[in-house]
């Protein structure tokens, strides 16, 4: 008996992959820029532990509500289109199957075969061919808000954790050059696997992640050594 071939494609992670990056990557940054700038202010050990503690939750509930927000309206947006393409489907059959062969045209087909491969999608899922074929919408691309949302809160407090792991137990008097290399460290290797799994260039990954990460831990730290002296 022979076994059904499937193949899995790295379009399915999209979804996961970019919650679960982003908020690792603005847990690290965030985190160890905070560290950094209220570090170079010439703060207690323990001002910077709480500083670093209270950024980890704010930046986490952020990101859960930023991005449950922002995929709840594509959600939103996506359900809104469906239910204009039911109703039009209901009123105007005939106008869809027309529109969705030229969509087919469009795409190379021939007009013959065009018209008989709408009319037999539309006679199978008359609103998942359009959805796919119209709107672009697809299941395994479709918005999930509260996956998002807690993908992201939890991939936060994983990168935040990293920095603060580093802040308990390094020397205070060598915490700038300690936080500051191994963060750089955890973001070469999160941009490294990011690109790894979505099969892209991996050392380009690596590059672009810590370049912005450098930058953003350098400019805090500035602005906390500037308000330290003034202080």
């Amino acid at each position: 008996m022979s076994r059904r071939h499937r193949e899995r494609h790295r379009t399915q992670r999209i979804g996961w992959l970019r919650a679960a990056v982003l908020g690792a990557n603005d847990g690290i940054v965030s985190t160890a820029s905070l560290v950094l700038g209220v570090a170079a202010a010439h703060a207690t050990h323990e001002s910077i532990l709480i500083a670093g503690v209270a950024g980890l939750v704010a930046g986490a509930m952020s990101m859960a509500a930023g991005e449950y927000v922002s995929v709840h309206s594509q959600a939103d947006t996506e359900q809104a289109e469906l239910e204009r393409e039911r109703k039009e489907l209901e009123t105007d059959d005939q106008g869809e199957h027309k529109e969705l062969t030229a969509i087919y045209i469009g795409r190379g087909l021939d007009p013959a075969l065009a018209e008989q491969v709408a009319e037999q999608l539309m006679a199978h899922d008359a609103l998942g061919a359009h959805a796919r074929d119209e709107l672009g919408i697809y299941d395994t691309l479709s918005a999930r808000p509260t996956l998002a949302a807690v993908t992201s809160a939890a991939a936060f407090a994983v990168g935040a954790a990293m920095p603060m792991l580093v802040v308990a137990f390094a020397p205070h008097a060598n915490l700038i050059p300690f936080v500051s290399a191994t963060s750089l460290v955890f973001l070469a290797f999160l941009g490294g696997l990011a690109a790894y799994v979505g099969g892209a260039r991996v050392m380009v990954g690596v590059l672009r992640v810590t370049f912005w990460g450098a930058l953003a831990m350098g400019l805090t730290a500035g602005v906390g050594a500037l308000f330290g002296t003034v202080a």
